[in-house]
């Protein structure tokens, strides 16, 4: 159910109900020739939208705005600070707990956004000791994605505009995705990028990271259905955890 189209007399009764809020947490960053700059708010939206049907959860308003420094000076990326998102989050979170939400799950389709999602959780687990926090990216996808993807992959933790973020959208988002225009562009990404602030127009021109030519939507499904069933896992066990206090 989607917070946004309830009444103000109605969504009480719809908190007791659910008890479960899903924010969708994106950004907007240059994906390449063949993927919209909001490549990261539509799968957390549709992924959002999918998870809320399995635990009866009340979708909230998308947070567009991610922390995309890396791809700042790339046309048409907008960042914002780590510190932004964290004290947005957890405004967000204490005004559900104030509500009576007891499982706040974050579904980030952005993994620029994980360090802040992280903190604004743990700020909540001191301010709302009795809401579940969860700040949930893809759990278990990197096992699937292994299993199914046609090239290794450029990185052990990036994966951007690629066969797999591709795939994702063949799937959640199918229209928005230009494949005729879709790249192959496998950047040699240094060690150092690892250890030290390295902005992506050091190795790539196009903000692409693998063969975005071989994403297929069955690929996207695959990996997604196993995604999304590990996160129903976490939020069921989080609302018993709850009802157990």
């Amino acid at each position: 159910m989607k917070f946004q189209y309830q009444n103000s007399y109605n969504i009480k009764e719809e908190i007791q109900r659910s008890k479960v809020a899903i924010l969708p947490v994106g950004a907007v960053e240059a994906h390449g020739p063949h993927l919209p700059l909001g490549t990261d708010n539509f799968l957390a939206e549709r992924l959002s939208d999918k998870l809320a049907e399995v635990v009866n959860g009340l979708v909230l308003p998308t947070l567009p705005y991610g922390q995309v420094w890396s791809l700042r000076h790339f046309p048409g990326s907008i960042t914002v600070s780590n510190r932004s998102l964290i004290s947005y989050i957890v405004d967000i979170g204490e005004s559900l707990y104030r509500q009576g939400i007891e499982v706040f799950a974050m579904v980030n389709g952005h993994l620029g956004n994980g360090t802040a999602l992280k903190e604004a959780a743990r700020e909540l687990y001191e301010t709302c000791p009795s809401m579940k926090v969860l700040y949930l990216f893809y759990p278990g996808m990197n096992k699937a994605a292994e299993e199914v993807r046609e090239t290794p992959s450029t990185h052990g933790t990036y994966f951007h505009a690629c066969e797999i973020e591709t795939s994702y959208m063949l799937y959640l988002a199918p229209e928005l995705v230009e494949m005729e225009k879709a790249i192959n562009d496998i950047p040699e990404i240094p060690l150092s990028a690892d250890v030290t602030p390295t902005p992506w127009e050091e190795f790539t021109k196009t903000a692409v990271l693998g063969d975005a030519t071989l994403a297929t939507e069955d690929k996207g499904i695959y990996i997604i259905d196993i995604a999304l069933k590990n996160m129903v896992q976490l939020i069921e066990t989080a609302k018993q955890q709850t009802e157990l206090n």
